[in-house]
Order: C-alpha cells, then structure tokens, then sequence
C-alpha cells in the first residue's frame, strides 16, 4: 500500500479522505456530518492508503503537544480484512516516532478494540458513547527506533 500525508484540506489527498470517512462513517454507521466532519479538519495530519492509486483506507492524527491523536481510522468496505488496517497503524505510528511523539491516543469502538490491542494499544478510559456508538479510549506509548 502506498500512503500519502497531507495537511492541506484543499488537497485531492484531503478529498480521498473525506470520501473513505463519508463512505464508512456517515453512510455505513450513520453519523451524523456534522460531528464527523469537525473544527479540527485544518489542524489534523491526513494519511490516505492506496492500492493501484484507489484510496482504501484513511486516518488522522491531531497533535496536542502531549501526545498524538488517532483519530478517523476507516478502510472502505471491501478492502476490509485484507490487513491494510493493520498497515494504516503501522504508518500512522512510523509518522508520530519521526514527529517526536511518545504516545498514541485513540477512542476505538467497541467492535476494534481487539484489533487495536493486537497492535499493542491498551484501553484507558470507561465506555462511553460518540455519535451513539460505544467507545473506548486506548493508548500507545511509542518510542523512535521502535517497531510494531
């Protein structure tokens, strides 16, 4: 998978994210827009996975100056289970190490959390609810010259 970083919301990088999380969120899980596209659009780091340049998967990280978000991590439907998921992660994680980052934050639904704990992410948080769906937050901590 070829991925590609943007932060720039005018990119076509930027549009192929948005139309991966429109696809997954609004349309599969039925969050509302307003919630899905938010105030943080021009302050998020965007990566888009492509597979024969088709975009496939999508995530965002929002970096707080104490750890890096992970947030809008989506693969389109049919290229689900083909461990491209796991890659996004593994490129998400190499981009937080090279910005300096020591910790990746992330709010899984409930339906992932094994995934991302097989990635070596731990919950932290109690469930609770977003967009009427259950929630936990999980952690990371990531070191520079450490791999998955």
């Amino acid at each position: 998978m070829k991925f590609i970083w943007n932060d720039n919301v005018s990119s076509v990088t930027y549009q192929d994210a948005l139309h991966i999380r429109k696809q997954v969120f609004i349309a599969e899980q039925n969050v509302e827009p307003h919630l899905e596209i938010d105030d943080l659009e021009d302050k998020c780091h965007n990566v888009v996975g492509y597979i024969d340049d088709v975009p496939v998967a999508t995530a965002r990280l929002y970096f707080n100056g104490k750890y890096a978000k992970v947030q809008r991590v989506a693969v389109m439907e049919k290229f689900r289970g083909m461990h491209f998921g796991k890659q996004l992660m593994q490129e998400v994680e190499r981009f937080a190490k090279k910005q300096h980052y020591e910790r990746l934050v992330l709010g899984a639904q409930n339906h992932a959390i094994l995934f991302y704990q097989k990635l070596g992410f731990s919950i932290c948080s109690q469930e609770y609810s977003e967009a009427n769906i259950l929630h936990h937050d999980m952690e990371k901590w990531i070191k520079e010259g450490n791999d998955l």
